[in-house]
Order: structure tokens, then C-alpha cells, then sequence
């Protein structure tokens, strides 16, 4: 069997499995400017799904419509089965507990320490969480994973870009979430520091069987981490395909992201 056949069968394979998100014919504008025009998406069970795009493409303004920061124009936004846009507000929060984000910038607290960035989320949701008893169980049990136990008393400032990346996905994972959205895992950090996040992306997808969503212009983030690729270009889903697939496409949108 060739690699296109090996491609072809991997995402048959995929497509078998449950859907976990599915965003239909989604449109946003801000004005007279078209950013989202009819974007759709499925991500599937244990599956990391890239979506790639140029600055003003709309991948921005995609993820905040999933995560709810911004209301869409039109369209439906389903999370396990779940269409968003009916929920109420309580029941919204409830489904947010299963959705990981990881923003681009780390978004941690600078007044806390490592540990009180994790107890943060727990404390927040005392209703999934209701034995606190166990709270420095599940902070060691995050760091751990990402390989940051020895840093649980430190503050922000005294954490490296990548350091206080390793510790905003603890964050995330602390919750047990089913779905995560990186936005940009690796933008701003150093090729060597990149390469240990995109590898700890494969490790966490693997120990917790998460379904992720990443957002980045890395080629060699989609390269490694990628089931999928789905290219948005004016505010559409482009092209999709594995990286083998779109990274010999014969395309000019498409090679433009490959070169």
C-alpha cells in the first residue's frame, strides 16, 4: 500500500469514530468584511485536528465562536451533540468544564503562585469537583505530566516562555477535559523550546485520549502533531487532507503554506 493509500485509509479510519465537534456553514462579519463565510469542521474522538490559515483568515475569530466570545452571524456550532447557541448560561458553563484552552499568550496569574494557578479552575468548579480533598493530588498529577513538579511554588516572572507554556496546558488538563483548543502552542518560542511543546501535544493526546483542536501557522507543528489539516482561506474550508496530501499538493493556495 502507498503513502496516498496509507493517507486515505488513516482518515477513513478517523471518520468512524464519534464526532466531538461540528461546526456547519458558520458566517461572521464585522461589517462589510466577510471573515467566517460558511466554515465547516467535524473533529473526531482522539483526534488532533490542525487548522491552518494566513493573519485575517478567520482562525481567530473561529475559536472565540466555539469557546463563546464572539456570537456567530449564522450557523451551528455542536459540542458532543450539544448545540451551543441553545444552551442556557448555567448549562453552557457546564459544557465549558469539558473544553480545554490553551491561549496563545499563557494567560496565567501573575499574583499566584504555580500551585494557585492550578487550584484556580478547581476551586471555580466545586461542583464537578466537590472533594477539594484530593486538589494537591490532581496539581501534582498535571505537572507531573508536563514535566514541571519542581516548579509548583514558583511564580509567573520566575518561569521561562516555555515553562509558563507547560504550566497554562497543566491548567487545562487539570479539569480532565475531553476536548482542547491551542491557539498557537508555539508561536513566540524558540525552535528547541517548540519542539519539546509539540512532542508534549502528542504525549498528552496519547495519556489522556483527548480530541484537539490546534490553531498555528508551524508547519512543523502541523507536520508532527496532525491527523488532519483543514487550510481556512477566505473564510472557508479551503482544502483539507493529511499533511503528506496537502504538503505535495500541486496547488498554489495550497503550496503557499508549504513552502
Amino acid at each position: 500500500m502507498n503513502t496516498e493509500q496509507n493517507n486515505s485509509k488513516a482518515i477513513e479510519n478517523i471518520e468512524t469514530k464519534s464526532v466531538m465537534l461540528e461546526i456547519k456553514d458558520l458566517r461572521k462579519s464585522f461589517g462589510d468584511n466577510a471573515v467566517l463565510n460558511g466554515f465547516n469542521l467535524k473533529l473526531y474522538e482522539g483526534e488532533n485536528l490542525v487548522i491552518m490559515g494566513k493573519s485575517g483568515s478567520g482562525k481567530s475569530v473561529m475559536i472565540k465562536c466555539l469557546v463563546g466570545l464572539l456570537q456567530a452571524d449564522s450557523g451551528s456550532i455542536k459540542i458532543m451533540d450539544q448545540e451551543i447557541n441553545t444552551l442556557n448560561q448555567k448549562d453552557l458553563n457546564i459544557l465549558r468544564t469539558e473544553i480545554g484552552f490553551l491561549f496563545q499568550g499563557s494567560a496565567l496569574y501573575d499574583s499566584m503562585t504555580v500551585r494557585e494557578n492550578l487550584e484556580f479552575p478547581l476551586r471555580r468548579h466545586k461542583s464537578r469537583f466537590q472533594n477539594t480533598s484530593n486538589m494537591d493530588e490532581l496539581v501534582t498529577e498535571a505537572l507531573e505530566s508536563v514535566g514541571l513538579l519542581h516548579a509548583i511554588d514558583l511564580m509567573p516572572a520566575e518561569l521561562s516562555g516555555g515553562m509558563k507554556r507547560r504550566i497554562a496546558l497543566a491548567r487545562t488538563l487539570i479539569l480532565k477535559p475531553k476536548i482542547i483548543l491551542y491557539d498557537e502552542p508555539t508561536s513566540g518560542l524558540d525552535p528547541i523550546t517548540s519542539k519539546e511543546i509539540i512532542a508534549l501535544m502528542r504525549s498528552i493526546q496519547k495519556q489522556y485520549k483527548t480530541s484537539s483542536l490546534i490553531i498555528t501557522h508551524d508547519v512543523d507543528c502541523a507536520r508532527v502533531v496532525s491527523e488532519r489539516i483543514i487550510l481556512l482561506v477566505d473564510g472557508v474550508n479551503y482544502v483539507e487532507g493529511t499533511y503528506s496530501e496537502l504538503s505535495t499538493s500541486t496547488d498554489v493556495q495550497v503550496k503557499a503554506f508549504f513552502k
